[in-house]
C-alpha cells in the first residue's frame, strides 16, 4: 500500500509539473505575441525580402515568442493571405526551426540546477503587475516564464526522487533496445512523433527526455531519436491548421515536413558519429560506463546530457538550415508537384462567376488572433474591390439596350448583392471569434474598424442593387433619357467610380498614408453635382422637356449615387478610426 501511495504521489507530480511547464509556455507565448503582435506582423512582412533574411526572421521571431509552432501557423496564414510568397514562406519555416532550439537551451539550464527558488519573486512582481493597469501584459509574461519554471524545478526533481537510474525495471525495460540498432533508433524516433502530436507540446517531450537520460536510465542514442521524432511530430499542427487554406498554405505547411524529414534522413545516415562529435563539443564521456565508474563521477557525467540534448537539437537544425537554404526553389517546385493546385487560370485571381468563397480567411487558422486581423484586412479589401466592380456593372446596365445583356448584366448585379449580404455575415462572424482571443489594444481597435467597414460596405452593395433596380424600372417603363441627362449621370457615376477608387487605396494603404482632405474634396464635389442636378431637374420637368416619370427615375439614380459615396466616406473614417 505504501509503495501504491508513492507511485501514485511520483506520477502525479510528474504529470502535474508536466503540466505547468506546458500552461507556462503557453501563456508566455501568448502574452509576448499579444504584445508584439502588431510588431511581429510588420517584421514578417519587411524582413523577408531574401532567404536569408527569411531565415533571420523566424529565427528572432521564434525566439521571441518561444514557439515555433506560432511562427509556422504565422507563416502559413501570411501565405493564405497572400502576404508571404511560398518561397519567403520556407525560409521563416527554417528560422524558426532554428529559433525553437532556445527552448532547449533554457530547459537545459534549468535541469542543471534549482530554479525554482528564483521564480517565487518572479510571481509576487507579476501579481503587482497584473492589477496595476497598462502592465498587464508584464505580469502575466513574468506569470508564463515563472510557471514554465516551476514547471522545470518540479521536473527536475520528481526525476531525483523517481531515481530511475537506479531503477532496476527502469533500467531493465531499457537494455531491452540495442543502442547501436537502426530498428531501436526508429521505434524512438517513432514514440518522440506520436507523443508530440499527442500532447501538441515538443517542449514537453524534450523535458521528458531530459529526465530520463540526466538521471542516466536513457542512453542518449535513444534520446537523440526522440528528439528526432518530436521534430516531425511539432509539423502536424501547421499541417492542421493549413487543411482548410487555400494551395499555396497547404504548400508551406508540407515544407515543414518535407524539411524535417530531409533531417532526420541525413541524420539516420551519420547518426552515432554526428552523435559522438556532439557529445565531444558539450564535453560529455560516451565512453563513460555505470560499472566501472564511481556513482559521483557517472551522475556528473549524465547530468551534461540535458546540455548534450540541447547541442544537438541546435546543430541538427543549423546544420539542416545551412544545407536547404541553399535549394528554396527546389524545395519550392517539389511541394507543388506534390501539392497540385485547383487548375485556375493563372492570372485569373477571382472566377467573377464564383466570387462568393472567401478567400483569405478560414476558420481553421484562427490559433494566431493577431495575425487573423491581418487576413481579415485582406478580405475587407477585396470587399472592396467586388462592390468597386459591381459598381461597374451598373454603369454599364444604364447605357445597355439589349435586352438579354440587360438580362444577363442584372441578374449578375443581383447576384453579386447576394455575395454582398454574405461576405458581410462572414467577415463579421470571423471578426467577432476573433475578437475573443486575448489582443492588443491596437488590435482590438481594428476590429472595430473593419466591422464598421464591412457593414458599409454592403450598404454600397445595397445601393448599387438599389441603381440596378431603377434601370430595370426604366427600362420596363419604356422611358429613354435624354443626351443631357446621360451626360449627367455620367458625370456622378465618374466621381462615384473616382470615391470607390480612394476608398479601396485607403483599405490598402497605411494610415499615415491616406489623404483624407482628398475623400472629403471628392465628396463635396459630389453633393455639390446632386444638387445642381436636382434643382435642374425640377425645372426641366416644369418646362417638359422630358416626362416626370422619365425624371423621378433620372434623379433617383443621381440621388441613390450620391448615397453611395456617404458609405464610402464612412468606410474611410471607420479606416482611420474617424
Amino acid at each position: 500500500m505504501t509503495i501504491s501511495h508513492e507511485f501514485l504521489s511520483i506520477a502525479f507530480r510528474l504529470l502535474g509539473s508536466l503540466a505547468m511547464l506546458m500552461f507556462g509556455m503557453k501563456l508566455m507565448s501568448e502574452t509576448l505575441q499579444k504584445m508584439a503582435g502588431p510588431q511581429l506582423r510588420h517584421i514578417l512582412g519587411a524582413m523577408t525580402t531574401n532567404r536569408f533574411t527569411g531565415v533571420l526572421t523566424g529565427l528572432l521571431v521564434t525566439a521571441a515568442v518561444q514557439s515555433s509552432t506560432a511562427t509556422t501557423v504565422m507563416t502559413v496564414s501570411f501565405v493564405n493571405a497572400s502576404l508571404l510568397t511560398l518561397a519567403q514562406a520556407i525560409s521563416v519555416i527554417m528560422g524558426a526551426n532554428i529559433g525553437t532550439t532556445l527552448t532547449a537551451w533554457i530547459m537545459s539550464a534549468g535541469f542543471s540546477f534549482n530554479i525554482t527558488n528564483f521564480v517565487w519573486p518572479a510571481f509576487l512582481v507579476g501579481i503587482f503587475l497584473i492589477y496595476r493597469q497598462g502592465k498587464e501584459n508584464i505580469g502575466m509574461f513574468l506569470f508564463g516564464i515563472s510557471f514554465m519554471f516551476l514547471g522545470l524545478g518540479t521536473l527536475r526533481q520528481t526525476g531525483i526522487d523517481m531515481n530511475m537510474g537506479e531503477n532496476p525495471a527502469v533500467l531493465a525495460f531499457f537494455a531491452h533496445f540495442d543502442p547501436n540498432s537502426f530498428t531501436t533508433t526508429l521505434l524512438f524516433l517513432l514514440i518522440g512523433g506520436v507523443l508530440t502530436m499527442c500532447v501538441q507540446s515538443s517542449a514537453a517531450v524534450i523535458a521528458i527526455t531530459m529526465i530520463l537520460c540526466s538521471s542516466g536510465a536513457m542512453p542518449i542514442y535513444q534520446g537523440i531519436a526522440l528528439v528526432l521524432g518530436e521534430n516531425i511530430g511539432t509539423t502536424v499542427t501547421s499541417n492542421l491548421a493549413a487543411l482548410t487554406a487555400n494551395t499555396q498554405a497547404r504548400r508551406a505547411a508540407f515544407a515543414h515536413i518535407f524539411f524535417n524529414l530531409f533531417g532526420v534522413c541525413w541524420v539516420l545516415i551519420v547518426f552515432h558519429p554526428f552523435i559522438n562529435m556532439v557529445c565531444s563539443l558539450v564535453g560529455f564521456d560516451i565512453t563513460l560506463q555505470k560499472e566501472t565508474a564511481t556513482p559521483e563521477a557517472f551522475m556528473a557525467n549524465a547530468a551534461k546530457l540535458s546540455f548534450v540534448l540541447a547541442a544537438f537539437h541546435t546543430c541538427f537544425n543549423l546544420i539542416n538550415t545551412g544545407v536547404l537554404v541553399w535549394f528554396i526553389p527546389q524545395i519550392e517546385r517539389i511541394v507543388c508537384r506534390v501539392i497540385k493546385g485547383k487548375g485556375r487560370k493563372a492570372g485569373n485571381e477571382e472566377d467573377d462567376h464564383e466570387p462568393e468563397r472567401l478567400k483569405y480567411i478560414e476558420s481553421g487558422l484562427m490559433k494566431t488572433p493577431e495575425i487573423a486581423v491581418m487576413q481579415a484586412r485582406k478580405e475587407v479589401a477585396l470587399f472592396a474591390s467586388r462592390v468597386e466592380r459591381m459598381f461597374e456593372m451598373v454603369k454599364n446596365l444604364v447605357h445597355e439596350a439589349d435586352k438579354e445583356q440587360f438580362a444577363t448584366l442584372f441578374s449578375r448585379i443581383e447576384k453579386y448583392e447576394g455575395i454582398t449580404d454574405n461576405m458581410e455575415a462572414e467577415i463579421a462572424t470571423y471578426l467577432e471569434q476573433v475578437g475573443d482571443a486575448h489582443l492588443s489594444d491596437e488590435t482590438k481597435a481594428n476590429i472595430r474598424a473593419m466591422m464598421r467597414e464591412v457593414s458599409e460596405l454592403e450598404s454600397i452593395g445595397d445601393s448599387c442593387y438599389n441603381m440596378a433596380r431603377t434601370c430595370r424600372r426604366k427600362y420596363e417603363m419604356n422611358v429613354e433619357f435624354t443626351p443631357v441627362q446621360l451626360q449627367n449621370i455620367d458625370e456622378m457615376q465618374a466621381l462615384g467610380t473616382q470615391a470607390l477608387q480612394e476608398m479601396s487605396h485607403c483599405l490598402t494603404a497605411r494610415r499615415e498614408d491616406i489623404d483624407f482632405k482628398r475623400t472629403l474634396a471628392l465628396e463635396n464635389d459630389i453633393n455639390q453635382l446632386r444638387s445642381e442636378l436636382r434643382e435642374q431637374n425640377i425645372v426641366d420637368v416644369n418646362e417638359h422637356r422630358y416626362s416626370y416619370a422619365c425624371g423621378s427615375i433620372y434623379f433617383d439614380l443621381i440621388g441613390e449615387c450620391e448615397r453611395m459615396c456617404d458609405y464610402i466616406l464612412n468606410v474611410t473614417e471607420a479606416r482611420l478610426g474617424i
